[in-house]
């Protein structure tokens, strides 16, 4: 008779090693992704205002009201198939990527075409930092011990904007982040032997950056 085959937890590279246990797993709001990765609002306002200045050059130029729909009608078709695009890459996004909190590490998988898997031993973090919103969605920056680096073109959107020079990897556009947070901080703690820090609170302020949920 032979032995079953071990089972590969989804969003996982392989087993779980004897010992280690699975304490959060989600993935980021595909809507939040739209409206704050992806900047669907912004870029929506902005094909809002070309369409209303294509329509008033042509009637100041004495077309009729007819002149004026048809041209704005290339500016709204470019901006149906942009949103569209954007809509549905945050959606793609969403389903794809699973982030995982285990008793010994955190996993990042992610990849819509090729998938990628980050895996990070919490001896690889030196602190986690949330950045929270009034919604109770957030974003958890990790930053990684010197020496460690990651891509952060093949990572992105799962990075910290704009950090290039040292990547932060990070859990972006997660609900009830702040929860999120402390299971982090309760793993890293224990996995450091060390009494599991409290998560300072946020300013609670859209885009606003709380201090570090806690040290490795």
């Amino acid at each position: 008779m032979s032995e079953k085959m071990p089972i590969t937890p989804h969003g996982l590279p392989g087993p779980l090693p004897a010992g280690e246990t699975i304490l959060w797993q989600g993935a980021p709001s595909w809507k939040l992704l739209a409206r704050r990765v992806y900047h669907l609002p912004v870029i929506g306002l902005y094909f809002i205002a070309l369409l209303v200045w294509r329509e008033a050059m042509a009637l100041s130029g004495g077309g009729t009201l007819v002149d004026a729909l048809k041209a704005g009608g290339a500016a709204l078709g470019l901006a149906m198939v942009t949103l569209g695009l954007l809509l549905a890459l945050a959606r793609l996004v969403a389903r794809s990527t699973v982030y995982t909190i285990t008793s010994r590490r955190l996993v990042i998988h992610c990849g819509i075409a090729l998938s990628v898997t980050l895996n990070l031993p919490y001896r690889l973090i030196d602190a986690a930092e949330l950045r929270d919103h009034r919604d109770g969605s957030g974003d958890i920056s990790l930053t990684l011990r010197k020496g460690e680096r990651i891509s952060y073109l093949m990572f992105w959107p799962h990075v910290r904007p704009w950090h290039l020079n040292r990547v932060r990897p990070a859990l972006r556009e997660i609900e009830n982040a702040s929860q999120v947070a402390q299971c982090l901080a309760r793993a890293l703690a224990a996995d450091a032997a060390q009494p599991a820090p409290t998560v300072p609170q946020s300013v609670r302020a859209a885009d606003s950056v709380s201090a570090a949920v806690a040290p490795a």
